[in-house]
């Protein structure tokens, strides 16, 4: 869950090129930003756990300073206050050394973190590092971080969970599990993709009310995929104007990848939608979804016939790597055709150089590792520079699925903010293909198609899992959901 937030988001090292504008150029004093931060923390603490206890723990630097202010404000409303320190405070430079003296000041006091160290009830601060982590945590931080993920205690974190990486969304050895996270001045992209949604818990962003022309001389890393807008449809409209989709693959023993897909594209609109497969179970994927036009092809000469039909083709579920995948394969490439490779499809290209200014691509980050070359642990490691690099190299639009599902439209890497950990089932990536398509039959763009079923797909996800609950959703409960979006 997070609460509303701007649709932008930057890499640590713009956020702080941000903080050094709104102090050097624009006058704002940087201990009245860090007031500013520990104000919207301690407002945090006050609306979500009401007169608790609280412990700070506070490494070095501005996260530090943070803790203090925080700690101050608890003191001064009569909160009981403990503040664990593994950074000696006297070594504090700048504003977050004036952060712990104005604490002390005030009355606090504060210990340095031991082995023996232990948290009383009431919610937790972490204010141990910041975005500028730039190597594994180890030593006393990993052990305090691991002490404070064994409490049952609530974690608030400063800016972004400790060791968690603000670029990447990856592991630095140990990150706290916060329960909420501030964020300050600009969203950090690392907090929507891979590790960031076990770590992040709810999102509260503060901008610190820092000059609006600060934020426009930053360039931006990133976008958050809005809720789209999906074009009405005019009264007199017919089956012929909302596109025709041709599904390829499904093998001899795979047919419900390309089933879902095939369904998944009608749910969303597309006026028709044809499916090639094999002879041997054409007909029993018309079993239960009369609507699709179902075809028994067992060569390049019928799937010609199919192909000059189509307004876009999706190719690849349950596809297989045999002859017959690979005859199929090459057919739908050589047709020229608007696309949407997945699955076997992205298999079979991995050992090919291809590259079309008129695909879309949906790996997983196994596929994407083959595409490539790499490790699947390599592509976690930095989704972001995996997707650009897959986008470098076979042009056009790339999603790279997962948690924090991002697209790279050849211009921007947006990010998805839908979706649930109940999606890691089977048929989820088919059904998100078959939507892909679908929105292209009907006109849209690739790239506004795939930014809206991404963020459609995911959402459909949520409304059912709202409804039954995460564990054992199927890519088929999304079907009423996806039409029920499209129609809203």
């Amino acid at each position: 869950m997070m609460n509303k937030l701007p649709e932008i988001v930057y890499l640590a090292e713009q956020v702080r090129e941000m903080d050094r504008l709104a102090i050097e150029e624009h006058g704002v004093p940087g201990i009245d930003l860090m007031r500013k931060a520990g104000l919207a923390l301690f407002d945090t603490i006050r609306k979500y756990y009401p007169d608790e206890e609280v412990t700070v723990f506070c490494g070095a630097g501005n996260n530090a300073g943070d803790g203090y202010i925080v700690a101050k404000l608890a003191l001064e409303v009569g909160f009981k206050v403990t503040v664990c320190y593994l950074t000696i405070p006297d070594s504090l430079q700048g504003d977050a050394y004036t952060a712990y003296q104005d604490y002390i000041k005030a009355g606090g006091e504060a210990n340095g973190f031991s082995l023996v160290t232990t948290i009383n009830k009431g919610v937790i601060i972490d204010a141990l590092l910041g975005t500028g982590l730039n190597r594994d945590v180890s030593g006393i931080y990993a052990k305090a971080i691991a002490l404070i993920n064994e409490s049952t205690s609530p974690v608030i974190s400063v800016d972004i969970p400790s060791g968690l990486n603000a670029d990447t969304g990856d592991l630095m050895g140990y990150a706290v599990k916060a329960d909420y996270t501030v964020c300050f001045v600009g969203l950090k992209q690392g907090m929507f993709t891979g590790y960031a949604a076990d770590y992040c818990g709810n999102i509260i962003f503060d901008s610190l009310k820092i000059p609006e022309d600060v934020s426009k001389q930053v360039k931006y890393s990133a976008r958050i995929i809005p809720k789209p807008c999906l074009p009405t449809r005019r009264q007199c409209t017919h089956k012929g104007n909302n596109g025709h989709v041709l599904v390829v693959g499904g093998d001899n023993g795979f047919s419900g990848a390309i089933r879902l897909a095939a369904e998944a594209a009608l749910r969303i609109g597309a006026g028709l939608v044809s499916v090639a497969t094999r002879q041997s179970h054409a007909s029993l994927i018309n079993v239960g979804r009369p609507e699709l036009m179902c075809h028994g092809v067992e060569d390049v000469a019928e799937l010609n016939t199919l192909l000059e039909k189509a307004s876009v083709v999706v190719i690849g579920p349950g596809l297989g790597q045999g002859p017959w995948g690979e005859k199929m394969f090459s057919q739908v490439i050589e047709s020229g055709k608007p696309m949407v490779v997945d699955a076997d499809a992205l298999n079979l290209l991995a050992s090919k150089d291809l590259s079309f200014d008129n695909w879309v691509l949906t790996p997983h980050p196994g596929e994407a590792g083959r595409l490539l070359g790499c490790s699947t642990s390599e592509i976690a490691k930095d989704r972001f520079a995996a997707i650009a690099k897959l986008q470098n190299k076979y042009g056009s639009i790339v999603v790279l699925k997962g948690a924090g599902t991002l697209v790279h439209t050849g211009e921007e890497t947006v990010i998805s903010t839908t979706g649930n950990p109940g999606m890691a089932s089977g048929g989820m990536g088919d059904t998100l293909t078959g939507m892909i398509a679908g929105l292209i039959a009907q006109g849209m763009s690739l790239k506004s198609a795939t930014t809206s079923a991404v963020y459609l797909h995911g959402k459909a996800a949520d409304l059912s899992a709202q409804e039954l609950g995460e564990t054992g959703l199927l890519a088929s409960d999304l079907m009423p959901f996806i039409r029920q979006l499209v129609n809203e």
